[in-house]
């Protein structure tokens, strides 16, 4: 009977604690924290007053598609004499899904950011470095409807406090939001080739 599991008999021994691909590791398997305040702080500079703005942009981005939305509905009752009208109930649900899947798509497209993170030279990443992809994104939006809702908008005073500006919903997540322009130059991408 031979055993190959993740034993750790303290060191790199046949046991494969160790291998060229990096799949398996002998130091508990958690890799550093990828964005340091401390080494980078150009990183996080500004971070906080553009992810302000960055919600602002999103919030238009979000809403436009939404009002024409209501109005065809409003205009399709006129037509209908009041039978389109019935589509209503479905705008609030449609509204949802339309906020989920932006910010799914957008945080899981190649940029990692949101149409109005991009124009704050923003991007999302993960703790590790990772790029965000689809349900990270949706996660995040949701998440942090969430966190306001029932903890009051002041609960994002937490970025205050905290050496990388993640807010609570980040800090739950694992992710972090970077300067774009200065991650670039700064670190690199956390994708491997395998």
């Amino acid at each position: 009977m031979s055993y190959s599991g993740s034993g750790n008999s303290g060191g790199s021994s046949a046991g494969g604690a160790s291998n060229a691909g990096g799949a398996w590791r002998n130091d508990g398997g958690v890799p550093p924290h990828a964005f340091d305040p401390d080494l980078q702080p150009e990183l996080f500079r500004g971070v906080l007053t553009r992810r302000v703005f960055a919600f602002l942009i999103d919030l238009v981005v979000l809403s436009v598609p939404v009002i024409l939305g209501y109005i065809f509905i409003f205009v399709f009752g006129i037509v209908t004499l009041g039978l389109g009208w019935m589509l209503f109930w479905l705008a609030w649900p449609a509204t949802i899904v339309w906020a989920v899947v932006y910010y799914g798509a957008s945080i899981g497209g190649p940029h990692s950011a949101t149409l109005g993170m991009r124009a704050m030279d923003l991007e999302l990443r993960t703790w590790y470095g990772a790029p965000g992809y689809f349900v990270l994104g949706a996660c995040h939006a949701v998440l942090y409807w969430v966190s306001v809702s029932f903890l009051t908008p002041l609960v994002l005073l937490v970025g205050l406090f905290n050496g990388r500006r993640r807010l609570l919903h980040d800090i739950v997540l694992g992710t972090v939001i970077v300067n774009s322009s200065v991650r670039t130059q700064v670190v690199p991408s956390a994708r491997s080739s395998y």
